[in-house]
């Protein structure tokens, strides 16, 4: 999270690092800025002026003013539709070591008509007290009904008519595509309700989950399927409703990824199909509980994954996740699935093969680590029985296994370090 204008926040990350959108403190200065940016007659004016004689821009016909009037039409009727289901979230906390308050700023969304709010599980976290504003100004206190910050998602419980709430369609996520529109609704520096717009640019990324924001680390799990966008989005924004073109939540912004806190084209978003698994479990158990298989593998980035290493490996395959290693005691090693026992160099770097290859989980055909991460995180719960598609030095077999909770320590892995 970061503190915009001139409060800092403490946690805001730096260097590359991923920004949670959270306004830490009130906007100071935005009116001088937004004054000396906008100033028509100024030499230095940010919007600049055509050359004498040129074009300010290209003829027009009346096939694309009508085409460019439905696109207006639509986006208005989106946002006229949308709009009264976002709200505003203001949590207070005690500063650690003093009498001081502070506050976190962000947005969220009516999820059903009995008061259930959705937003960013690192707004709430740890609030002593917790304030929603509804779109017409209406204010009221919030209780938590549940948070995971692993995927990011709370759910906040607001008391008041069924007349004030309207809910928000939840989409699907799962069949994205990179260039679909992305809108984002929500309070960017405290100014409600307000709408930007851009595309998906890309889709399968993964976040260090919000649990891992200024603390330790245990297992060090990932929130993978997660959606970039273009659209703009700024602090205040965090919890706030992405949407498609039919009006429908396909995610929840929540970061940003900036070298100066600043948004600088590359936002993320959970998708909605994380939500389904993780909502209703919040409203009705206030946690949730994911499924482990107990799995180590190679870091997948640099070209390391499968389809980096096929041509070293002599894989027979381009897609799935080679095995490193299996915890002791897990599903994984409980099914007899394998970790690698020999190490080699590939391209200047240690690389622990001969592992078991996952290709299919359930008949769903995996791309990588992340690809399986999702389909376990969107598809089951703990006590699952699933099969998986494996290949052993060139054999295909299918292993079935029951899942287990996730361990709240590390556990140690068979794999080219342990063995032998």
């Amino acid at each position: 999270m970061q503190r915009w204008s001139r409060s800092i926040c403490r946690s805001m990350l730096h260097l590359l690092a991923v920004a949670l959108l959270s306004s830490c403190s009130a906007l100071q200065g935005l009116s001088a800025d937004v004054d000396d940016a906008g100033d028509a007659g100024n030499e230095d004016s940010v919007f600049p002026q055509p050359a004498e004689g040129q074009l300010a821009g290209a003829a027009s016909t009346p096939e694309l003013a009508a085409a460019a009037d439905a696109e207006y039409a639509l986006i208005t009727e989106i946002y006229e539709r949308a709009s009264p289901s976002v709200v505003n979230v203001e949590s207070a906390f005690t500063v650690a070591g003093s009498d001081a308050e502070e506050k976190r700023r962000g947005s969220g969304f009516v999820y059903d008509r009995i008061g259930h709010i959705v937003t960013n599980a690192h707004l709430v976290k740890d609030a002593d007290s917790i304030t929603v504003t509804l779109h017409n100004a209406w204010v009221t206190d919030a209780r938590l009904q549940g948070l995971d910050s692993f995927s990011d998602l709370a759910v906040l419980k607001i008391e008041t008519a069924q007349e004030r709430l309207t809910p928000l369609q939840i989409g699907e996520s799962a069949n994205l595509k990179v260039g679909q529109r992305a809108i984002s609704i929500g309070s960017p520096f405290g100014l409600n309700n307000s709408m930007t717009m851009g595309i998906v640019s890309g889709l399968g990324r993964s976040l260090r989950s919000a649990e891992l924001i200024g603390g330790p680390q245990m297992p060090g799990f990932d929130n993978p399927a997660i959606i970039q966008i273009d659209t703009p989005i700024n602090p205040g924004t965090s919890g706030g409703p992405l949407l498609n073109s039919s009006g429908q939540v396909i995610g929840i912004t929540t970061a940003i990824r900036s070298d100066n806190g600043v948004f600088q084209g590359v936002g993320f978003a959970v998708p909605a199909d994380t939500m389904r698994r993780v909502v209703p479990e919040l409203i009705e158990r206030g946690r949730v509980d994911y499924a482990w298989m107990g799995l180590s593998v190679m870091p997948e980035d640099g070209g390391f994954g499968v389809a980096g290493l096929s041509e070293a490996l002599g894989l027979t395959v381009e897609r799935g996740v080679l095995l490193k290693g299996v915890a002791r005691g897990s599903p994984a090693a409980l099914a007899g699935l394998r970790g690698g026992h020999e190490t080699i160099e590939v391209r200047g770097q240690a690389v622990c093969t001969g592992g078991d290859l996952i290709i299919a989980i359930n008949d769903y055909h995996i791309k990588n680590l992340d690809d399986l991460n999702a389909y376990l995180i969107q598809n089951t719960v703990p006590g699952d029985e699933i099969e998986l598609l494996v290949i052993r030095e060139k054999r295909t077999f299918k292993a079935e296994l029951r899942l287990q909770p996730r361990p709240n320590d590390n556990r140690p892995t068979l794999d080219c370090d342990s063995t032998g």
